[in-house]
């Protein structure tokens, strides 16, 4: 057993796959297979089932799954320490985003890092926000953004930059044109919202219980996992929503979609970085986070 066998492993486990974990690492399905096959006659027992067209670990695989994790996050961590020690920054860094951070605001942070340290190699992970919140707490990630804060006591939580949530709708609707909408008119309509989970979500539920509404007395007509099914399903007119400014603003300078503000509802919200506060963050997470910080404070 060696780290890079479990690296493959992980990469099986994580993509359920073990064509797409050999695409991944750059290697034959065959020899992916070898390398499993070499870990569960090295520990004696089964570690991946092939169910239907997925590749599932069994309960020896999720359990060396957590291990094999924290060992090859130990790894990367000794890597960027001994390079921080030697003046450079480089190494790996997995890092997480809820759809407006990971979709919108990250990709544009990561790049200009990346212009300054061509050494270092980030992966993103983009999920909900709960999601996000916990793979920090299981050490999944050193890192996160998120559109919504939390109760867990386990979590630092830096507030970076303010969002400003508006009333969306295809262009040809009959909001078009008016600025203001009252809370009454949107329950006449058909409403798309994001999934349970999603911060969006709660922050919209939190404005509208403090005006006496609940997101039951709306007509919602769909149900989506992202921001870009939601924005999708407007432009086809499946209905209205509640989006981030960030998310929609390319969408209203090229006049495919129309925004209006929602009478009487503070519907601006911040983002937070998290991070686990237990676990000491790793250098080159914390020259991530300062360059995070920098960045955001000049947009």
């Amino acid at each position: 057993m060696d780290l890079w066998q479990l690296k493959i492993f992980c990469k099986v486990v994580e993509l359920k796959s073990f064509s797409k974990a050999g695409d991944a690492v750059h290697l034959s399905q065959p020899t992916v297979s070898s390398h499993i096959k070499d870990l569960e006659d090295h520990f004696g027992t089964r570690l991946v089932d092939r169910l239907s067209r997925q590749a599932v670990p069994t309960k020896a695989g999720e359990l060396l799954y957590d291990y094999a994790h924290r060992l090859i996050a130990l790894r990367d961590k000794a890597e960027a320490a001994m390079a921080e020690f030697s003046g450079k920054i480089k190494g790996n860094l997995v890092i997480g985003g809820s759809t407006i951070p990971g979709g919108y605001i990250f990709p544009k942070v990561i790049g200009h890092f990346s212009e300054k340290y061509p050494e270092v190699c980030i992966t993103m992970k983009v999920a909900d926000t709960s999601e996000i919140m916990s793979l920090v707490l299981t050490g999944r990630i050193e890192a996160g953004m998120v559109g919504a804060k939390s109760s867990e006591k386990l979590l630092n939580q830096e507030s970076l930059m303010t969002d400003e949530m508006c009333l969306v709708f295809p262009p040809d609707h009959r909001w078009a044109g008016r600025q203001r909408i009252k809370v009454k008119e949107l329950l006449e309509e058909p409403f798309v919202i994001r999934e349970p989970g999603s911060g969006t979500l709660r922050s919209i539920e939190q404005q509208l219980q403090k005006k006496g509404y609940h997101i039951g007395d709306f007509r919602i007509i769909a149900e989506m996992g992202s921001t870009e099914a939601v924005r999708q399903a407007i432009k086809n007119r499946v209905g209205y929503s509640i989006l981030s400014a960030v998310a929609v603003a390319d969408d209203i300078q090229a006049g495919l979609l129309k925004t209006a503000v929602i009478e009487g509802m503070n519907l601006k919200r911040n983002f937070y970085l998290i991070t686990h506060k237990q676990r000491t963050p790793s250098p080159l997470c914390n020259t991530f986070i300062d360059f995070l910080r920098m960045e955001l404070l000049h947009t």
